[in-house]
């Protein structure tokens, strides 16, 4: 043990390095840094601050209890000043490189580092400081790769010893509390410049849920980004930082320092997500949704390493309740999808019969459902809601899943979607007047859907192909209907059928009636060529097609009966009024139906 003596001139040397730093009454000592000076007087420093606690705790000196409170009270002033300076020096947002490349390539902080060896010829009789440097230079490279976290160095080793020297002092004296304060919020200030960087902006749940939707779509993919980042490189490499300069210093001291830096922040970016998960629900957003919902559900196992310990448990729960909620979100709109699709109120006819916008807006939508059907699949595990809850519903479509058994929930949703869309089209194609063109609606809606469905290969291989076989004899039997509504009065007039007479007197061809015939099938073949010239088939195979069974009806018929009776009617009187058209005429004639506009000039020349 040495002489109270000797304990005396060893704590009054030290209270006098400590007293030539004091900023309250010293010019020099407010205009400089001690960790700006050369090692040798930071050690200088150090030790001193170490010998008046050493002191306060010696027997030797009670008598001077009062001059040692007060000089640990300078020095922990100035050391906070001194950690405060440190951490402003090297306090930048990260490096724009680091946030943006996701290559394992090692990853810099730009900041100055000052070589070991600038160091080796200083002189102090400690050299745990060379040593320190040695090991952080050898056992960690820039980064640390742990699954898809990358961790970056955010400080230069110098200065991460230099806080974790200042911090050891004043934890030791019990200035945790300031220490925590001073270090939270310094680098708070760097991870929120970051943020600005990253485009993360302070918005409140009702700033965002106040927000147009096409705003927030572009706010989405920006978050989705970011959060990314934020959790894989920005939380985790400030979580490396405060391990690296408070690790063993406390209990729980460098996971205190972590939340005080990163709590707000980390709260900010999911309040975003956490507001999509509550806002109102339409079908437009459920595809954002789930972008949403995947790249947190990708990120929670992250979030759980990076926010592992109990005070970062809100954390953690708090992510964990927007994936739950973002999933509900999605079945809700699902849900609210379908009943639109069933209740939609349009009644006006779209022209022509042609594709109905909520056709293609409908199988554009579940198109772009099955794109999501891993993530889709596993938030549904349920069949659509039909059965006893339709069953007394007239305007509801009844449906049996139990003929699609083996089918997955999201599959059986899908084709339930699809049913209800024909039950609401059905709906819509008694609004025409035409039987034939509501006929044509159906056709065209219903081959819309078959060709929707086989053209997208996640659609089509969800849809089994023996619902694909019975929409596919729905629309032939809507194009059946459509030839029986409209072509069965034409061909009637080509009959042999009340042509004939006979008598006493005379037998043969009436030619009253056959002029009368030929008559009545101009007049319907005109109606029908100008009616039916406008109206739509947008699918060319379809719409050829359509044509060829037309003609194939038509043309022979026609023909046939042109053979039989043309004879008659030349040997009278004006044949043209009769005999308007050759076969060619209404072979040309044909090519007209179906284009969606006004009657073509094949037919009119030779009406006039």
């Amino acid at each position: 043990m040495e002489a109270p003596e000797n304990d005396a001139v060893a704590f009054e040397s030290a209270e006098k390095i400590i007293l030539r730093w004091d900023s309250t009454v010293s010019e020099e000592a407010r205009e400089k840094m001690i960790f700006d000076a050369d090692r040798y007087e930071i050690n200088r420093y150090l030790h001193a601050v170490d010998e008046i606690q050493r002191s306060m705790e010696s027997t030797t000196l009670s008598d001077d209890q009062d001059k040692a409170n007060s000089a640990i009270q300078i020095a922990m002033a100035r050391l906070e000043d001194e950690f405060r300076s440190i951490l402003v020096a090297h306090t930048n947002a990260i490096e724009a490189d680091s946030l943006t490349d996701p290559s394992p390539s090692p990853v810099h902080s730009g900041e100055f580092q000052l070589p070991v060896e600038d160091y080796h010829d200083t002189p102090t009789d400690d050299d745990s400081f060379t040593k320190e440097l040695e090991h952080q230079e050898s056992s960690s490279s820039s980064y640390r790769s742990t699954s898809s976290i990358r961790e970056v160095d955010l400080m230069p080793p110098v200065a991460i010893y230099d806080l974790r020297s200042i911090a050891e002092r004043m934890i030791s004296a019990g200035y945790l509390r300031e220490c925590i304060q001073v270090y939270g919020s310094v680098r708070k200030s760097a991870v929120e410049s970051s943020f600005r960087k990253l485009g993360i902006e302070k918005l409140s749940i009702g700033d965002i849920q106040r927000l147009d939707w096409e705003t927030l779509e572009t706010k989405i993919r920006r978050w989705i980004r970011a959060a990314k980042v934020c959790v894989r490189i920005l939380f985790a490499s400030e979580k490396k930082l405060c391990e690296q300069i408070f690790e063993g210093l406390g209990t729980v001291t460098d996971d205190a320092c972590f939340m005080e830096t990163i709590k707000g922040p980390a709260i900010q970016l999911f309040n975003f997500a956490e507001a999509i998960s509550i806002s109102r629900r339409s079908p437009e957003k459920l595809f954002k949704i789930l972008d949403l919902h995947d790249a947190l559900s990708d990120l929670l196992p992250d979030v759980e390493i990076v926010f592992e310990s109990k005070s970062s448990e809100s954390i953690r729960v708090q992510a964990v309740e927007i994936l739950s909620r973002l999933g509900e979100a999605a079945r809700g709109i699902l849900s609210e999808f379908e009943n639109a699709v069933l209740r939609e109120p349009s009644k006006v006819p779209v022209p022509g019969g042609t594709i109905h916008p909520l056709t293609r807006y409908v199988m554009n939508y579940i198109s772009l459902i099955s794109d999501y059907k891993k993530t889709l699949g596993d938030l549904i595990v349920s069949q659509p809601s039909t059965g006893s809850r339709y069953s007394s519903d007239p305007n509801t479509p009844d449906m049996d899943f139990a003929d699609l058994d083996g089918l997955t929930p999201l599959a059986l949703h899908l084709i339930w979607i699809i049913v209800i869309l024909q039950f609401n089209l059905e709906g819509k194609s008694k609004h025409y007047r035409d039987t034939s063109l509501a006929h044509l609606f159906m056709m065209n809606n219903v081959h819309y859907i078959v060709h929707k469905t086989k053209g997208s290969p996640e659609l089509g291989e969800m849809i089994v192909d023996d619902f694909l076989r019975k929409l596919t004899g729905k629309f032939r039997q809507a194009a059946t209907s459509y030839q029986r509504a409209t072509w069965v009065r034409v061909l009637h007039c080509l009959r042999d059928e009340g042509l004939h007479v006979s008598g006493s007197f005379s037998s043969g061809v009436s030619k009253s009636a056959l002029r009368e015939r030929f008559k009545t099938f101009n007049a319907l073949f005109e109606e029908v060529h100008r009616t039916q010239s406008t109206w739509l088939i947008p699918d060319t195979q379809l719409r050829e097609e359509l044509r060829i069974s037309i003609a194939e009806k038509l043309i022979p018929a026609y023909r046939s009966f042109l053979g039989r009776f043309r004879s008659h009617i030349e040997s009278g009187r004006h044949p043209e009024n009769y005999i308007k058209y050759t076969v060619e005429d209404l072979e040309n004639a044909v090519l007209d139906f179906f284009e969606g506009y006004a009657v073509s000039q094949h037919l009119r020349r030779r009406s006039q």
